[in-house]
């Protein structure tokens, strides 16, 4: 056996012993394991997590993070206001929530918002059910990002605990059940939340 021979069999040899090392068993036939695992933690560090708190409601928003919604902890200061309900009020106070920036540290763990500040929310008008909540703006309206946003935190806050929130836009717009699931919540970005018309 030549030199040439001798290195190109050494080459091989090491290949099949890191690859086996690893864990990894060579095949010819092609496969998609889907992307590879992200980097980004999606997880503050105690003191991140101790910048947000204080005293007040606790809850839950979510917040984009490697393209998928995670839960992150928050506390609402309520304003009070006599006009409206408190469900309305903790509605509101999500939405101005979700449209505030990350914190330095969710920002450095890899969190983001693509809920817009301005967006405000009402109650149900004259012949609404009464858990519907009226948003300044058209649920279709908004990115996709945005709507699984803002669905999976008012379904999980603001909502009667199965998942789904009614929500529509202003004036005569249409009142639609929208449902938080776990594609939506994995896959934002192409997985709309499911819908139900209101009759």
């Amino acid at each position: 056996m030549n030199g040439r021979r001798m290195r190109s069999f050494a080459a091989a040899a090491g290949l099949t012993a890191v690859l086996a090392g690893c864990g990894i068993r060579s095949t010819e036939v092609p496969t998609d394991y889907g992307a590879a695992p992200s980097r980004v933690p999606c997880v503050m560090s105690g003191s991140g997590i101790a910048s947000r708190s204080g005293s007040g409601v606790p809850v839950e928003v979510f917040l984009v993070c490697a393209a998928q919604l995670v839960n992150v902890d928050r506390t609402l200061q309520l304003r009070t206001d006599k006009a409206t309900t408190d469900r309305v009020r903790i509605a509101q106070a999500l939405l101005d929530e979700l449209a505030t920036p990350p914190s330095e540290p969710e920002k450095q763990a890899g969190f983001a918002t693509d809920v817009r500040g301005g967006t405000t929310v009402s109650g149900p008008r004259a012949g609404d059910p009464e858990e519907a909540l009226r948003l300044s703006s058209r649920p279709e309206d908004l990115s996709a990002f945005a709507l699984a946003q803002i669905v999976c935190t008012l379904a999980g806050n603001a909502a009667s605990g199965d998942h789904a929130v009614v929500m529509g836009g202003p004036g005569n717009s249409p009142l639609r059940s929208y449902e938080c699931t776990a594609e939506v919540r994995s896959r934002p970005g192409t997985v709309a939340p499911p819908v139900k018309p209101i009759e």
